[in-house]
């Protein structure tokens, strides 16, 4: 598996199964020695590319790498685009909720509509970050 590859026609519904098989498999390949917390991230993009990432941890913690920020530098460095659906996985490949900076990072690369696997079923960022600043912001 690589960090970016096709999946799906981009008018398709999500393949949440799929989507939370290739979390857990990258999941397996993060590097937690400190908390021994496994995550693993897999987004599916509007062209139908699936990008992943895990956690990174550090000596140092304050600098760990979540999962989903390994996702969002795989879509950049796969051709960029905007996310449609998120599945975030733990060591026991159950769906978890991203960090605060993780939903942020996933607000601003999928937006309002971008769906995310919750343990309660898939949510729109705009209920999982409601009034989230983006651009738009920055632009008053």
């Amino acid at each position: 598996m690589s960090a970016g590859f096709g999946f799906t026609s981009a008018a398709a519904p999500v393949d949440w199964d799929a989507l939370t098989r290739y979390a857990t498999e990258v999941m397996g390949r993060a590097y937690a020695p400190y908390s021994s917390y496994r995550v693993g991230a897999a987004g599916l993009v509007e062209d139908g590319r699936v990008v992943l990432g895990c956690n990174v941890e550090n000596a140092a913690y304050g600098v760990a790498l979540c999962a989903e920020c390994g996702m969002i530098s795989a879509l950049h460095s796969t051709g960029g685009g905007r996310l449609r659906a998120v599945v975030c996985v733990d060591g026991q490949g159950q769906p978890i909720m991203p960090c605060g900076r993780c939903r942020q990072l996933i607000w601003e690369h999928g937006g309002a509509e971008c769906q995310v696997l919750t343990p309660r079923g898939p949510v729109a960022m705009s209920e999982v970050l409601p009034d989230a600043f983006d651009e738009t912001d920055l632009q008053q």
